[in-house]
């Protein structure tokens, strides 16, 4: 259960008194007190570095952090497959983050890194030095990493280093016509990143969900989707989820992945909770292929109106009647707060129906109207979409012309 999940009063008055911890800790100790403090070394760290130290064919190996991804792209392309293996064998982790490097061989690498992590793991859960609650919690992320690693599944990115991240594709990356992408919110780590119960309030629930929605919708369209755990969410309603720094770090992160997929495809952000803040910081430096940004349950965007965004996309709002962040306050005093509520009137977003949703997770949940309505986004059928009142004016110079996800 998350923070998210509880009761709608309980939510609020967390959230109150969050903001006034914050103001309490900015007048006694300046922005300090909400920095992000990082240890200098980390399994990813380690193998980036070997990289930036190795050689393949007598050549040095291109440092990613001053090479774009095309010219990563063209560096692989140059490579023949068993040098392509022996680079992701020698560096998985770096392999498996590097935007750039081909998909299937950033799939190939996490799967590696999953398995080296998994046997930390393994030996930590038998580790006396560990209280039992070391040794129980080490057994929960081996568990995670079996999982990661079982059948089919795609892990474009994964991290291991504290609360972890992890990215995971549905569909065909490299032929896809139209890509989906699934930015979450508060409490998204490697061990939330999937459920059992509660499936669709997790980022693997949520991205298979649309992915079986476009498919039902346009079978003939090429779709993928991905469950981007990417970045470091706030972890609970303290102080990291009322202000944006979490969100301007994660918002480097997915301007990265979207300029980094391969092909041309169309791209669309479905970003939810805490993740429409994220999506919203980076609005205006994403590339012109991203066509839509959605936000559900959104807490605000940083911005009063959606123009103020800076990005061609277009720009969608969907809220149930019984999501509890319709009462937190739409602000942003100081930094602190995440401004004009994208559901009113005034911030220009074309708002959605989610008849049939409940509560503030139940957005990607099968028969709902926001699922069909993402689905419909997703696939470019955006005439087909339905608006939250019949009145409503979310359809205003959609034309036929524009559906060009169906062909």
């Amino acid at each position: 259960m998350t923070s998210f999940d509880s009761t709608p009063q309980l939510n609020v008055w967390r959230m109150l008194l969050a903001l006034a911890v914050v103001f309490v800790m900015l007048a006694t100790t300046g922005w300090t007190a909400v920095r992000n403090h990082r240890g200098a070394t980390t399994p990813l760290a380690a193998s980036l570095s070997a990289w930036e130290r190795g050689h393949i064919g007598g050549h040095r190996l291109p440092d990613p952090d001053e090479t774009t991804p095309a010219r990563l792209a063209h560096f692989f392309a140059s490579l023949d497959a068993r040098q392509r293996a022996r680079l992701a064998a020698r560096y998985p982790l770096a392999v498996g983050n590097m935007n750039g490097a081909p998909v299937q061989l950033r799939y190939r690498a996490n799967h590696i890194a999953l398995g080296q992590a998994r046997k930390v793991e393994l030996k930590r859960m038998h580790d006396d030095r560990l209280s039992p609650t070391g040794q129980y919690e080490a057994g929960r992320r081996m568990h995670r990493y079996e999982d990661l690693m079982s059948g089919e599944r795609h892990i474009l990115a994964f991290d291991p280093m504290g609360s972890g991240r992890v990215a995971e594709v549905f569909g065909d990356l490299d032929r896809a016509e139209r890509v989906s992408v699934v930015v979450p919110g508060v409490d998204t780590n490697l061990l939330t990143f999937q459920r059992t119960n509660k499936t669709y309030s997790a980022p693997v629930g949520m991205a298979k969900s649309l992915h079986s929605a476009e498919r039902a919708a346009s079978p003939e369209t090429r779709t993928a989707v991905i469950a981007w755990a990417d970045y470091t969410a706030p972890s609970g309603l303290g102080m990291d989820a009322a202000t944006g720094i979490r969100a301007e770090e994660g918002a480097v992160r997915l301007n990265a992945l979207v300029r980094a997929l391969p092909g041309r495809s169309g791209v669309a952000l479905y970003c939810h909770s805490y993740g429409s803040v994220v999506c919203g910081v980076a609005a205006h430096s994403l590339p012109s292929r991203v066509s839509d940004i959605a936000v559900a349950g959104s807490p605000g965007m940083r911005v009063e109106k959606a123009a103020q965004l800076r990005t061609s996309a277009r720009v969608w709002a969907v809220r149930d009647s019984d999501d509890w962040i319709e009462d937190v306050p739409h602000l942003e005093v100081g930094g602190l707060g995440h401004g004009a509520d994208p559901m009113s009137s005034e911030f220009g977003a074309r708002v959605l129906s989610a008849r049939g949703a409940r509560g503030h997770t139940g957005y990607f949940v099968p028969g709902t109207d926001s699922l069909r309505n993402f689905a419909e986004i997703g696939i470019g059928a955006y005439r087909a979409v339905r608006c939250a009142r019949e009145d409503d004016v979310c359809r205003e110079g959609l034309s036929d012309a524009v559906e060009v996800g169906r062909a």
